[in-house]
Order: C-alpha cells, then sequence, then structure tokens
C-alpha cells in the first residue's frame, strides 16, 4: 500500500496540470482565481500547478485582470511559442509538413512533389525526413521544441507499433515508419507516432469547428477525397476507431461486384467511383494535360476547376456523375451512423458548387430519416492541408495528456499539492 501512494499522488498531479493547460488553451488568460472556479481545483492546489507549468516553460503572467470586485487577480496565460508539435504526411503524389505552437496556430506548411509508390519505402522516408528536417530548420528560434511527431498514412496503421499494415495506393506493407523517420532525423522514438489521413483530418475538422457556427457539432463524418478515399467518423465528440483500429475504410465499400478493380485487389470499391482517378477518366483522355502524373492535386483540381467554370460539358457531367456515385455512398455512412455533418474533404472540398447538390439530393431521397436525419453536407475549411494540421495537433496531444513531458528549468525538490 506504501508503495501506490507516491504513484497515484504523481498521476493525479498530471491530471490537473493537463487539467489547467486545457482550459488556458479554451478559455485564454485567467487569473488563478479564475482557474479554480473553472478547474474545480482549490486555490492552494492551483497556485502550485501554475507555479509548476511556469518552471516548464508553458505559461507566463499576462497582466493583470480588470473589473470585478476585489483586488485585481495576475492573470496566467498559455506560451504558445514555449513548444511545438509537427504533422508529416505521405501521399501518392507528395510529402507534407506542418508546424503549429502549443496554441494550434500554424507555424509552416509545406508539400513536396513525390511519386510515393514508384520510389518505394525508403526512398519515400528519406524525403519524408528531409523535409521534417527543413520544418524543424525555418521554425528553430521562432519556437521551443517539438513535443511530438504524428506521420499521416492513406492506408491501415498499427499505431502501437508505427508500422504501415497494408497502404494499397502507396504499395506499402508491413512499413515501419516511425523507425524509420527516427533514425534518419534523430528524433525520439517515443516522440513520433502514425495514424491513418482520414482519422487525423476528422479531428482537425472538428477542432476548426470550435470557433464557428457549428462549435457544437460532435458527430462528423469526414470524407478524405484523394485517388483512394477514407473515412473519419466522430461521435459523441470521440474519434470512433473500431475494435483494433482500423474503422474508416468507407473507400472499400463495396458499391459495385462486377465494378473496375481497385488498388486493394478488389472490385466495384467506392473509391473506383469516386476517387481522383474516376474523376479524371471521366472528364479527360488519357493525354490530356490534367492527367499528366508529375502534377499534384492541387493543380489537377485547379485545371478541373477552370473547365468547369467555362462550362465544359464533358467536365460538368463528369462531376454530376461523381456528385451522384458520392451522394449514395454518404446516404449509407447517414443512415448508419446519423451524424450531424458531413465534411468533404481533399479535392472535394476544391469543387463544392458542382459536387455538394447532387450529394444533396441522393441523401435526401435515401436516407430513412426526416430531413436526413438533420444531416449537412458540407466542404472543408481545411482542404488538403487536413491531415498534416490534424498531425500536429495530434503530437501536441503529448503536452496537452502530460505537460510533465516538458521539463522544469530547475529541480523540484519539494512535495507540492496535487
Amino acid at each position: 500500500m506504501g508503495q501506490s501512494r507516491p504513484v497515484d499522488q504523481a498521476g493525479l498531479r498530471r491530471g490537473n496540470l493537463a487539467l489547467l493547460v486545457r482550459t488556458l488553451r479554451e478559455h485564454g488568460a485567467l487569473s488563478r482565481a479564475q482557474l479554480a472556479v473553472r478547474s474545480g481545483l482549490s486555490k492552494a492546489t492551483v497556485s502550485s500547478l501554475v507555479t509548476d507549468l511556469e518552471l516548464r516553460g508553458l505559461v507566463h503572467s499576462a497582466g493583470v485582470s480588470a473589473g470585478g470586485q476585489g483586488r485585481p487577480g495576475q492573470l496566467v496565460d498559455l506560451r504558445p511559442t514555449s513548444v511545438c508539435g509537427i504533422g508529416l504526411d505521405v501521399h501518392v503524389g507528395h510529402v507534407g509538413a506542418a508546424v503549429t505552437d502549443l496554441a494550434g496556430e500554424l507555424l509552416f506548411q509545406r508539400r513536396v512533389a513525390c511519386d510515393v509508390p514508384a520510389v518505394g519505402p525508403e526512398r519515400a522516408i528519406d524525403q519524408l525526413a528531409d523535409l521534417a528536417n527543413t520544418a524543424l530548420a525555418e521554425v528553430k528560434g521562432s519556437v521551443g521544441p517539438p513535443v511530438g511527431v504524428t506521420i499521416s498514412i492513406p492506408g491501415l496503421v498499427d499505431r502501437d507499433a508505427g508500422v504501415v499494415t497494408f497502404a494499397p495506393r502507396l504499395r506499402w506493407r508491413d512499413v515501419n515508419v516511425a523507425d524509420g523517420l527516427a533514425a534518419r532525423t534523430g528524433l525520439p522514438l517515443d516522440h513520433i507516432a502514425v495514424d491513418n489521413d482520414a482519422n487525423l483530418g476528422a479531428e482537425a475538422e472538428l477542432a476548426a469547428m470550435s470557433g464557428s457556427q457549428d462549435r457544437d457539432v460532435t458527430d462528423l463524418v469526414y470524407l478524405t477525397g484523394d485517388f483512394g478515399i477514407g473515412g473519419g467518423v466522430i461521435s459523441g465528440g470521440r474519434l470512433v476507431r473500431g475494435s483494433i483500429g482500423f474503422a474508416g475504410e468507407i473507400g472499400h465499400m463495396a458499391m459495385d461486384p462486377l465494378g473496375p478493380y481497385c488498388s486493394c485487389g478488389r472490385r466495384g470499391c467506392w473509391e473506383t467511383q469516386v476517387g481522383l482517378g474516376a474523376l479524371l477518366h471521366a472528364c479527360a483522355d488519357p493525354d490530356d494535360p490534367v492527367r499528366d502524373p508529375t502534377l499534384d492535386l492541387d493543380q489537377r483540381t485547379r485545371i478541373v476547376r477552370s473547365r468547369a467554370e467555362q462550362r465544359d460539358r464533358r467536365t460538368l457531367d463528369a462531376l454530376h456523375q461523381i456528385g451522384t456515385a458520392l451522394g449514395l455512398g454518404v446516404s449509407i455512412l447517414v443512415n448508419l451512423l446519423n451524424p450531424g455533418v458531413v465534411v468533404l474533404g481533399g479535392y472535394f472540398a476544391a469543387l463544392p458548387e458542382w459536387l455538394v447538390e447532387p450529394i444533396r439530393n441522393q441523401v435526401v431521397a435515401n436516407v430513412l430519416a426526416p430531413g436526413a436525419g438533420g444531416a449537412r453536407v458540407v466542404g472543408s475549411r481545411l482542404g488538403f492541408t487536413a491531415a498534416t494540421t490534424g498531425g500536429a495537433l495530434a503530437a501536441l496531444r503529448r503536452v496537452l495528456d502530460d505537460p510533465t513531458v516538458v521539463p522544469t528549468t530547475q529541480p523540484d525538490d519539494e512535495e507540492a499539492p496535487a
């Protein structure tokens, strides 16, 4: 019994430190008295915890509170530049990186063209490591060290091992990305995580809604729009991962058993109907510039958009075809999950004028619940950057969940209230 109390006390203190950090992140600068009210902790405990966070460089004094009765209180606020989180992205045609500070503000974002399936895992991780080092060099001096790195992958991921189990579009199977990045960058292995791109995108979109009219949304489905299609599902404000972490592979719903072969080896998957490859096949001949494999997603989408704005008949027909097929799949998801919002990501988000209406028509026609169960179909706020942004925000969770991962600037020899 005597052995367990220090462990319990340490865990309690970590949880309370995390509570204060999250409270300041949500509400901004607060006095110690206000922190005590919002956290439910005693003033003495809050004072001790704030001192701890100051020693770790995570908070600082932010002036004096105005108004109210009694003596003005000294405000405490986060130091956004104390640490950063890094999101890295591996996709079919590029590798990407984003860096955010502790407040979630974007400090760096870049994509570099890379034919990932062609170059293979080792060379792709080489390029990813180069980009990670570039990102760190760019933000050095303006923000503190990274507390975490999260790598976004379009496929099945073993998060505990940091291994890509199967990513059909990348042609990767059993690739240890976390080890590979740690070996190339010198970043600590326990700082590096790997996750599915749609899951990270869903969490990033939910965070982006926090300051909008959709801030009360707790149930959403996020769809990636790429050559492959993935889904991230938020239910009750929490990401749905499934029993072994592979939930959300909605691009491989079998929509047509006699349809074209998918990259996964099966036939008629939803992504063969609505992925970018399906759109390009429908709207352009093989020698058309829009099908040039050296172009990235953004460039291809701009070409398609320009043609749609010029009312090119083939392009408009192709977009209507994609929108209708999207709507049928979205109807299944709405019937199954009853989300408040369906968020269209990737290339879908860049073409909402031509995709949203046919999607909504199918949803209204095929969802059993009145008014489509209240589901709204909207374009992504983050577009092609959702996965990297989500990765950077996920990396910051190491410090949001446990601020003690950031060392103090001086030894703390005295036991303090939890």
